[in-house]
């Protein structure tokens, strides 16, 4: 990237107090450069994520038709000006970050698209958390069924993730035990992170294939229907 920045042109005549202004300004701005030099050289950079989104196209439909499948959504968006409290009382909602009206019509408009795909589905499994139960009942309209270990895992000590993230492998694992149908799990992204190295954004479905808990590995990523896929994906719903 070519630097666009227009040179400082100084005037002819500079009065001695601003000319020892402009000094000490260049003075702190070489010390700032060099902390911040020494501040990166510290700081370890992770290595970029090598996970490829693949969109959903008409033969992911197909294949959720026939079921044996798992549709995990993280929750719908929400206002990040207000964070959990920490600890977080998950009997309160008020101590959660919320989903907003904004996210909240997202929702009910994906329910609309959710409803054009046709796809069958008995268990639909959620977070603890209210912006995922609420997630879940907007989108499917149904019963839901409330996992207590099916946590959001990014403000966790080590010890206490551990299990969130092996409950996410669990349900993302075990295979469909009802013919023809699927499993849809509505919880969080941090979750998926940790087992994928994918961050859907919020109000994403991914699309999984169990292979069962004792496998190695024990799921299959398929596709992704990320917000901004559903135009794209439903426009080839006629051909099914």
């Amino acid at each position: 990237m070519q630097n666009t920045r227009t040179p400082y042109r100084f005037g002819p005549l500079l009065q001695p107090g601003l000319l020892r202004q402009l000094w000490c300004g260049l003075c702190v701005s070489l010390c700032l450069a060099g902390a911040g030099k020494a501040l990166a050289a510290d700081v370890q950079i992770p290595p970029p994520s090598d996970f490829r989104v693949i969109k959903a196209q008409r033969q992911h439909v197909q294949l959720l038709r026939q079921g044996g499948l798992v549709l995990y959504m993280r929750h719908g968006p929400t206002n990040a000006r207000i964070p959990d409290q920490i600890p977080v009382k998950l009997d309160d909602c008020a101590s959660q970050r919320p989903l907003t009206d904004a996210g909240r019509a997202q929702l009910d408009k994906i329910a609309g698209f959710v409803r054009q795909l046709r796809i069958p589905y008995q268990q639909v499994v959620s977070s603890p958390f209210c912006r995922a139960q609420e997630s879940a009942r907007r989108v499917f309209n149904g019963p839901i069924q409330i996992d207590p270990n099916l946590r959001y895992t990014a403000a966790m000590p080590e010890a206490e993730k551990k299990p969130a993230v092996a409950r996410t492998r669990y349900w993302l694992s075990e295979k469909i035990s009802t013919p023809r149908s699927n499993r849809i799990v509505v919880a969080h992204g941090p979750n998926m992170a940790e087992l994928i190295d994918y961050l859907p954004p919020e109000a994403s479905l991914v699309l999984f294939r169990p292979l069962g808990n004792g496998a190695t590995p024990s799921f299959e990523y398929l596709a992704s229907i990320e917000p901004g896929h559903w135009p794209e994906l439903l426009a080839t719903l006629d051909a099914l």
